[in-house]
């Protein structure tokens, strides 16, 4: 019977952090399961918690959003320790690609019994941030600026602060000048973004990387260029299907290491923690890390 460890977020999603765990607590408990919760000060301590965890052996349960996931994730890539995720934050969206369900005794039934399924990780570097491994994708413009302003709302939660925030960064985006380096070749143009995703969904459901796999070796690098302001919120709003892909704006490439700079300070993020700005290199680790989905 596995053992686990559950590191919890204690401001993730507020009470209901502490609520999706409890339930799943009770039936892995119930199915004869060991669990010991430790509860992270910061996402720093979170890593140390999960490694801890991993040198004893135990499963380690990622109890929070996307942050704590792609953290405690980081932290056990290429240890070979096991990671099981808890979704109990604001966007959810790693666990979203390995289409883990909120149900709570769904849940616990993956936990007890799936396999351990390999999963890619991302090596992320940078002149301004100390070097971190993540799990979903890094993002370099408007959406990092978006995700910023929601992070720092202190009225609005969940996806009502990111909508929130993604309006006010789009009325005060000035266009960017990038140049991505996709495998050692350099793209250049003008516009909003780049996505390196390595799962499909950013920004709380959004489909930013249809064609995304967690398991490819691959990332996918989406690029959307300038456009009129109005058709760039329709093409916002067709993120929620990944319909965007099809527009003339939107191009499309993958490879395995991307560095991403642009002809000022632009901000990137990754997993919806990292706040820093360009130049970015984001390498993809294959297979890196053991998930139960």
């Amino acid at each position: 019977m596995r053992q686990f460890t559950a590191v919890v977020n204690p401001t993730a999603g507020g009470a209901g952090s502490a609520a999706a765990l409890l339930a799943v607590a009770r039936l892995l408990r119930e199915a004869g399961a060991g669990l010991r919760t430790e509860y992270s000060r910061s996402l720093d301590h979170a890593r140390d918690l999960a490694r801890e965890a991993g040198e004893r052996g135990d499963v380690v349960l990622a109890v929070g959003g996307d942050g704590m996931a792609g953290g405690i994730g980081g932290a056990l890539s290429g240890t070979g320790a096991t990671l099981g995720l808890v979704p109990a934050g604001r966007g959810n969206d790693f666990a979203r690609a390995l289409g883990l369900p909120r149900d709570p005794e769904a849940l616990a039934g993956i936990l007890l019994r799936a396999v351990p399924r390999p999963v890619d990780t991302v090596e992320v570097t940078s002149a301004t941030h100390d070097r971190v491994v993540v799990l979903g994708s890094v993002y370099a413009g408007v959406d990092a600026l978006a995700n910023r302003h929601a992070n720092r709302s202190t009225v609005l939660k969940g996806s009502a602060s990111y909508y929130a925030g993604g309006l006010r960064a789009v009325t005060t985006w000035r266009a960017a000048r990038y140049t991505v380096t996709v495998d050692g070749e350099e793209h250049r143009f003008t516009g909003y973004t780049v996505v390196a995703a390595n799962s499909g969904y950013y920004g709380s459901g959004r489909v930013i990387a249809p064609d995304a796999r967690v398991d490819d070796g691959l990332l996918d690098v989406v690029m959307i260029e300038d456009a009129p302001r109005r058709l760039f919120f329709t093409l916002m709003n067709e993120l929620k299907t990944g319909a965007h892909v099809r527009r003339p704006q939107v191009r499309i490439l993958r490879g395995r290491e991307i560095r991403i700079a642009a002809d000022r300070e632009v901000p990137y993020g990754a997993d919806g923690e990292v706040d820093a700005v360009l130049p970015v290199t984001a390498r993809v680790l294959p297979g890196a890390l053991r998930v139960l989905c």
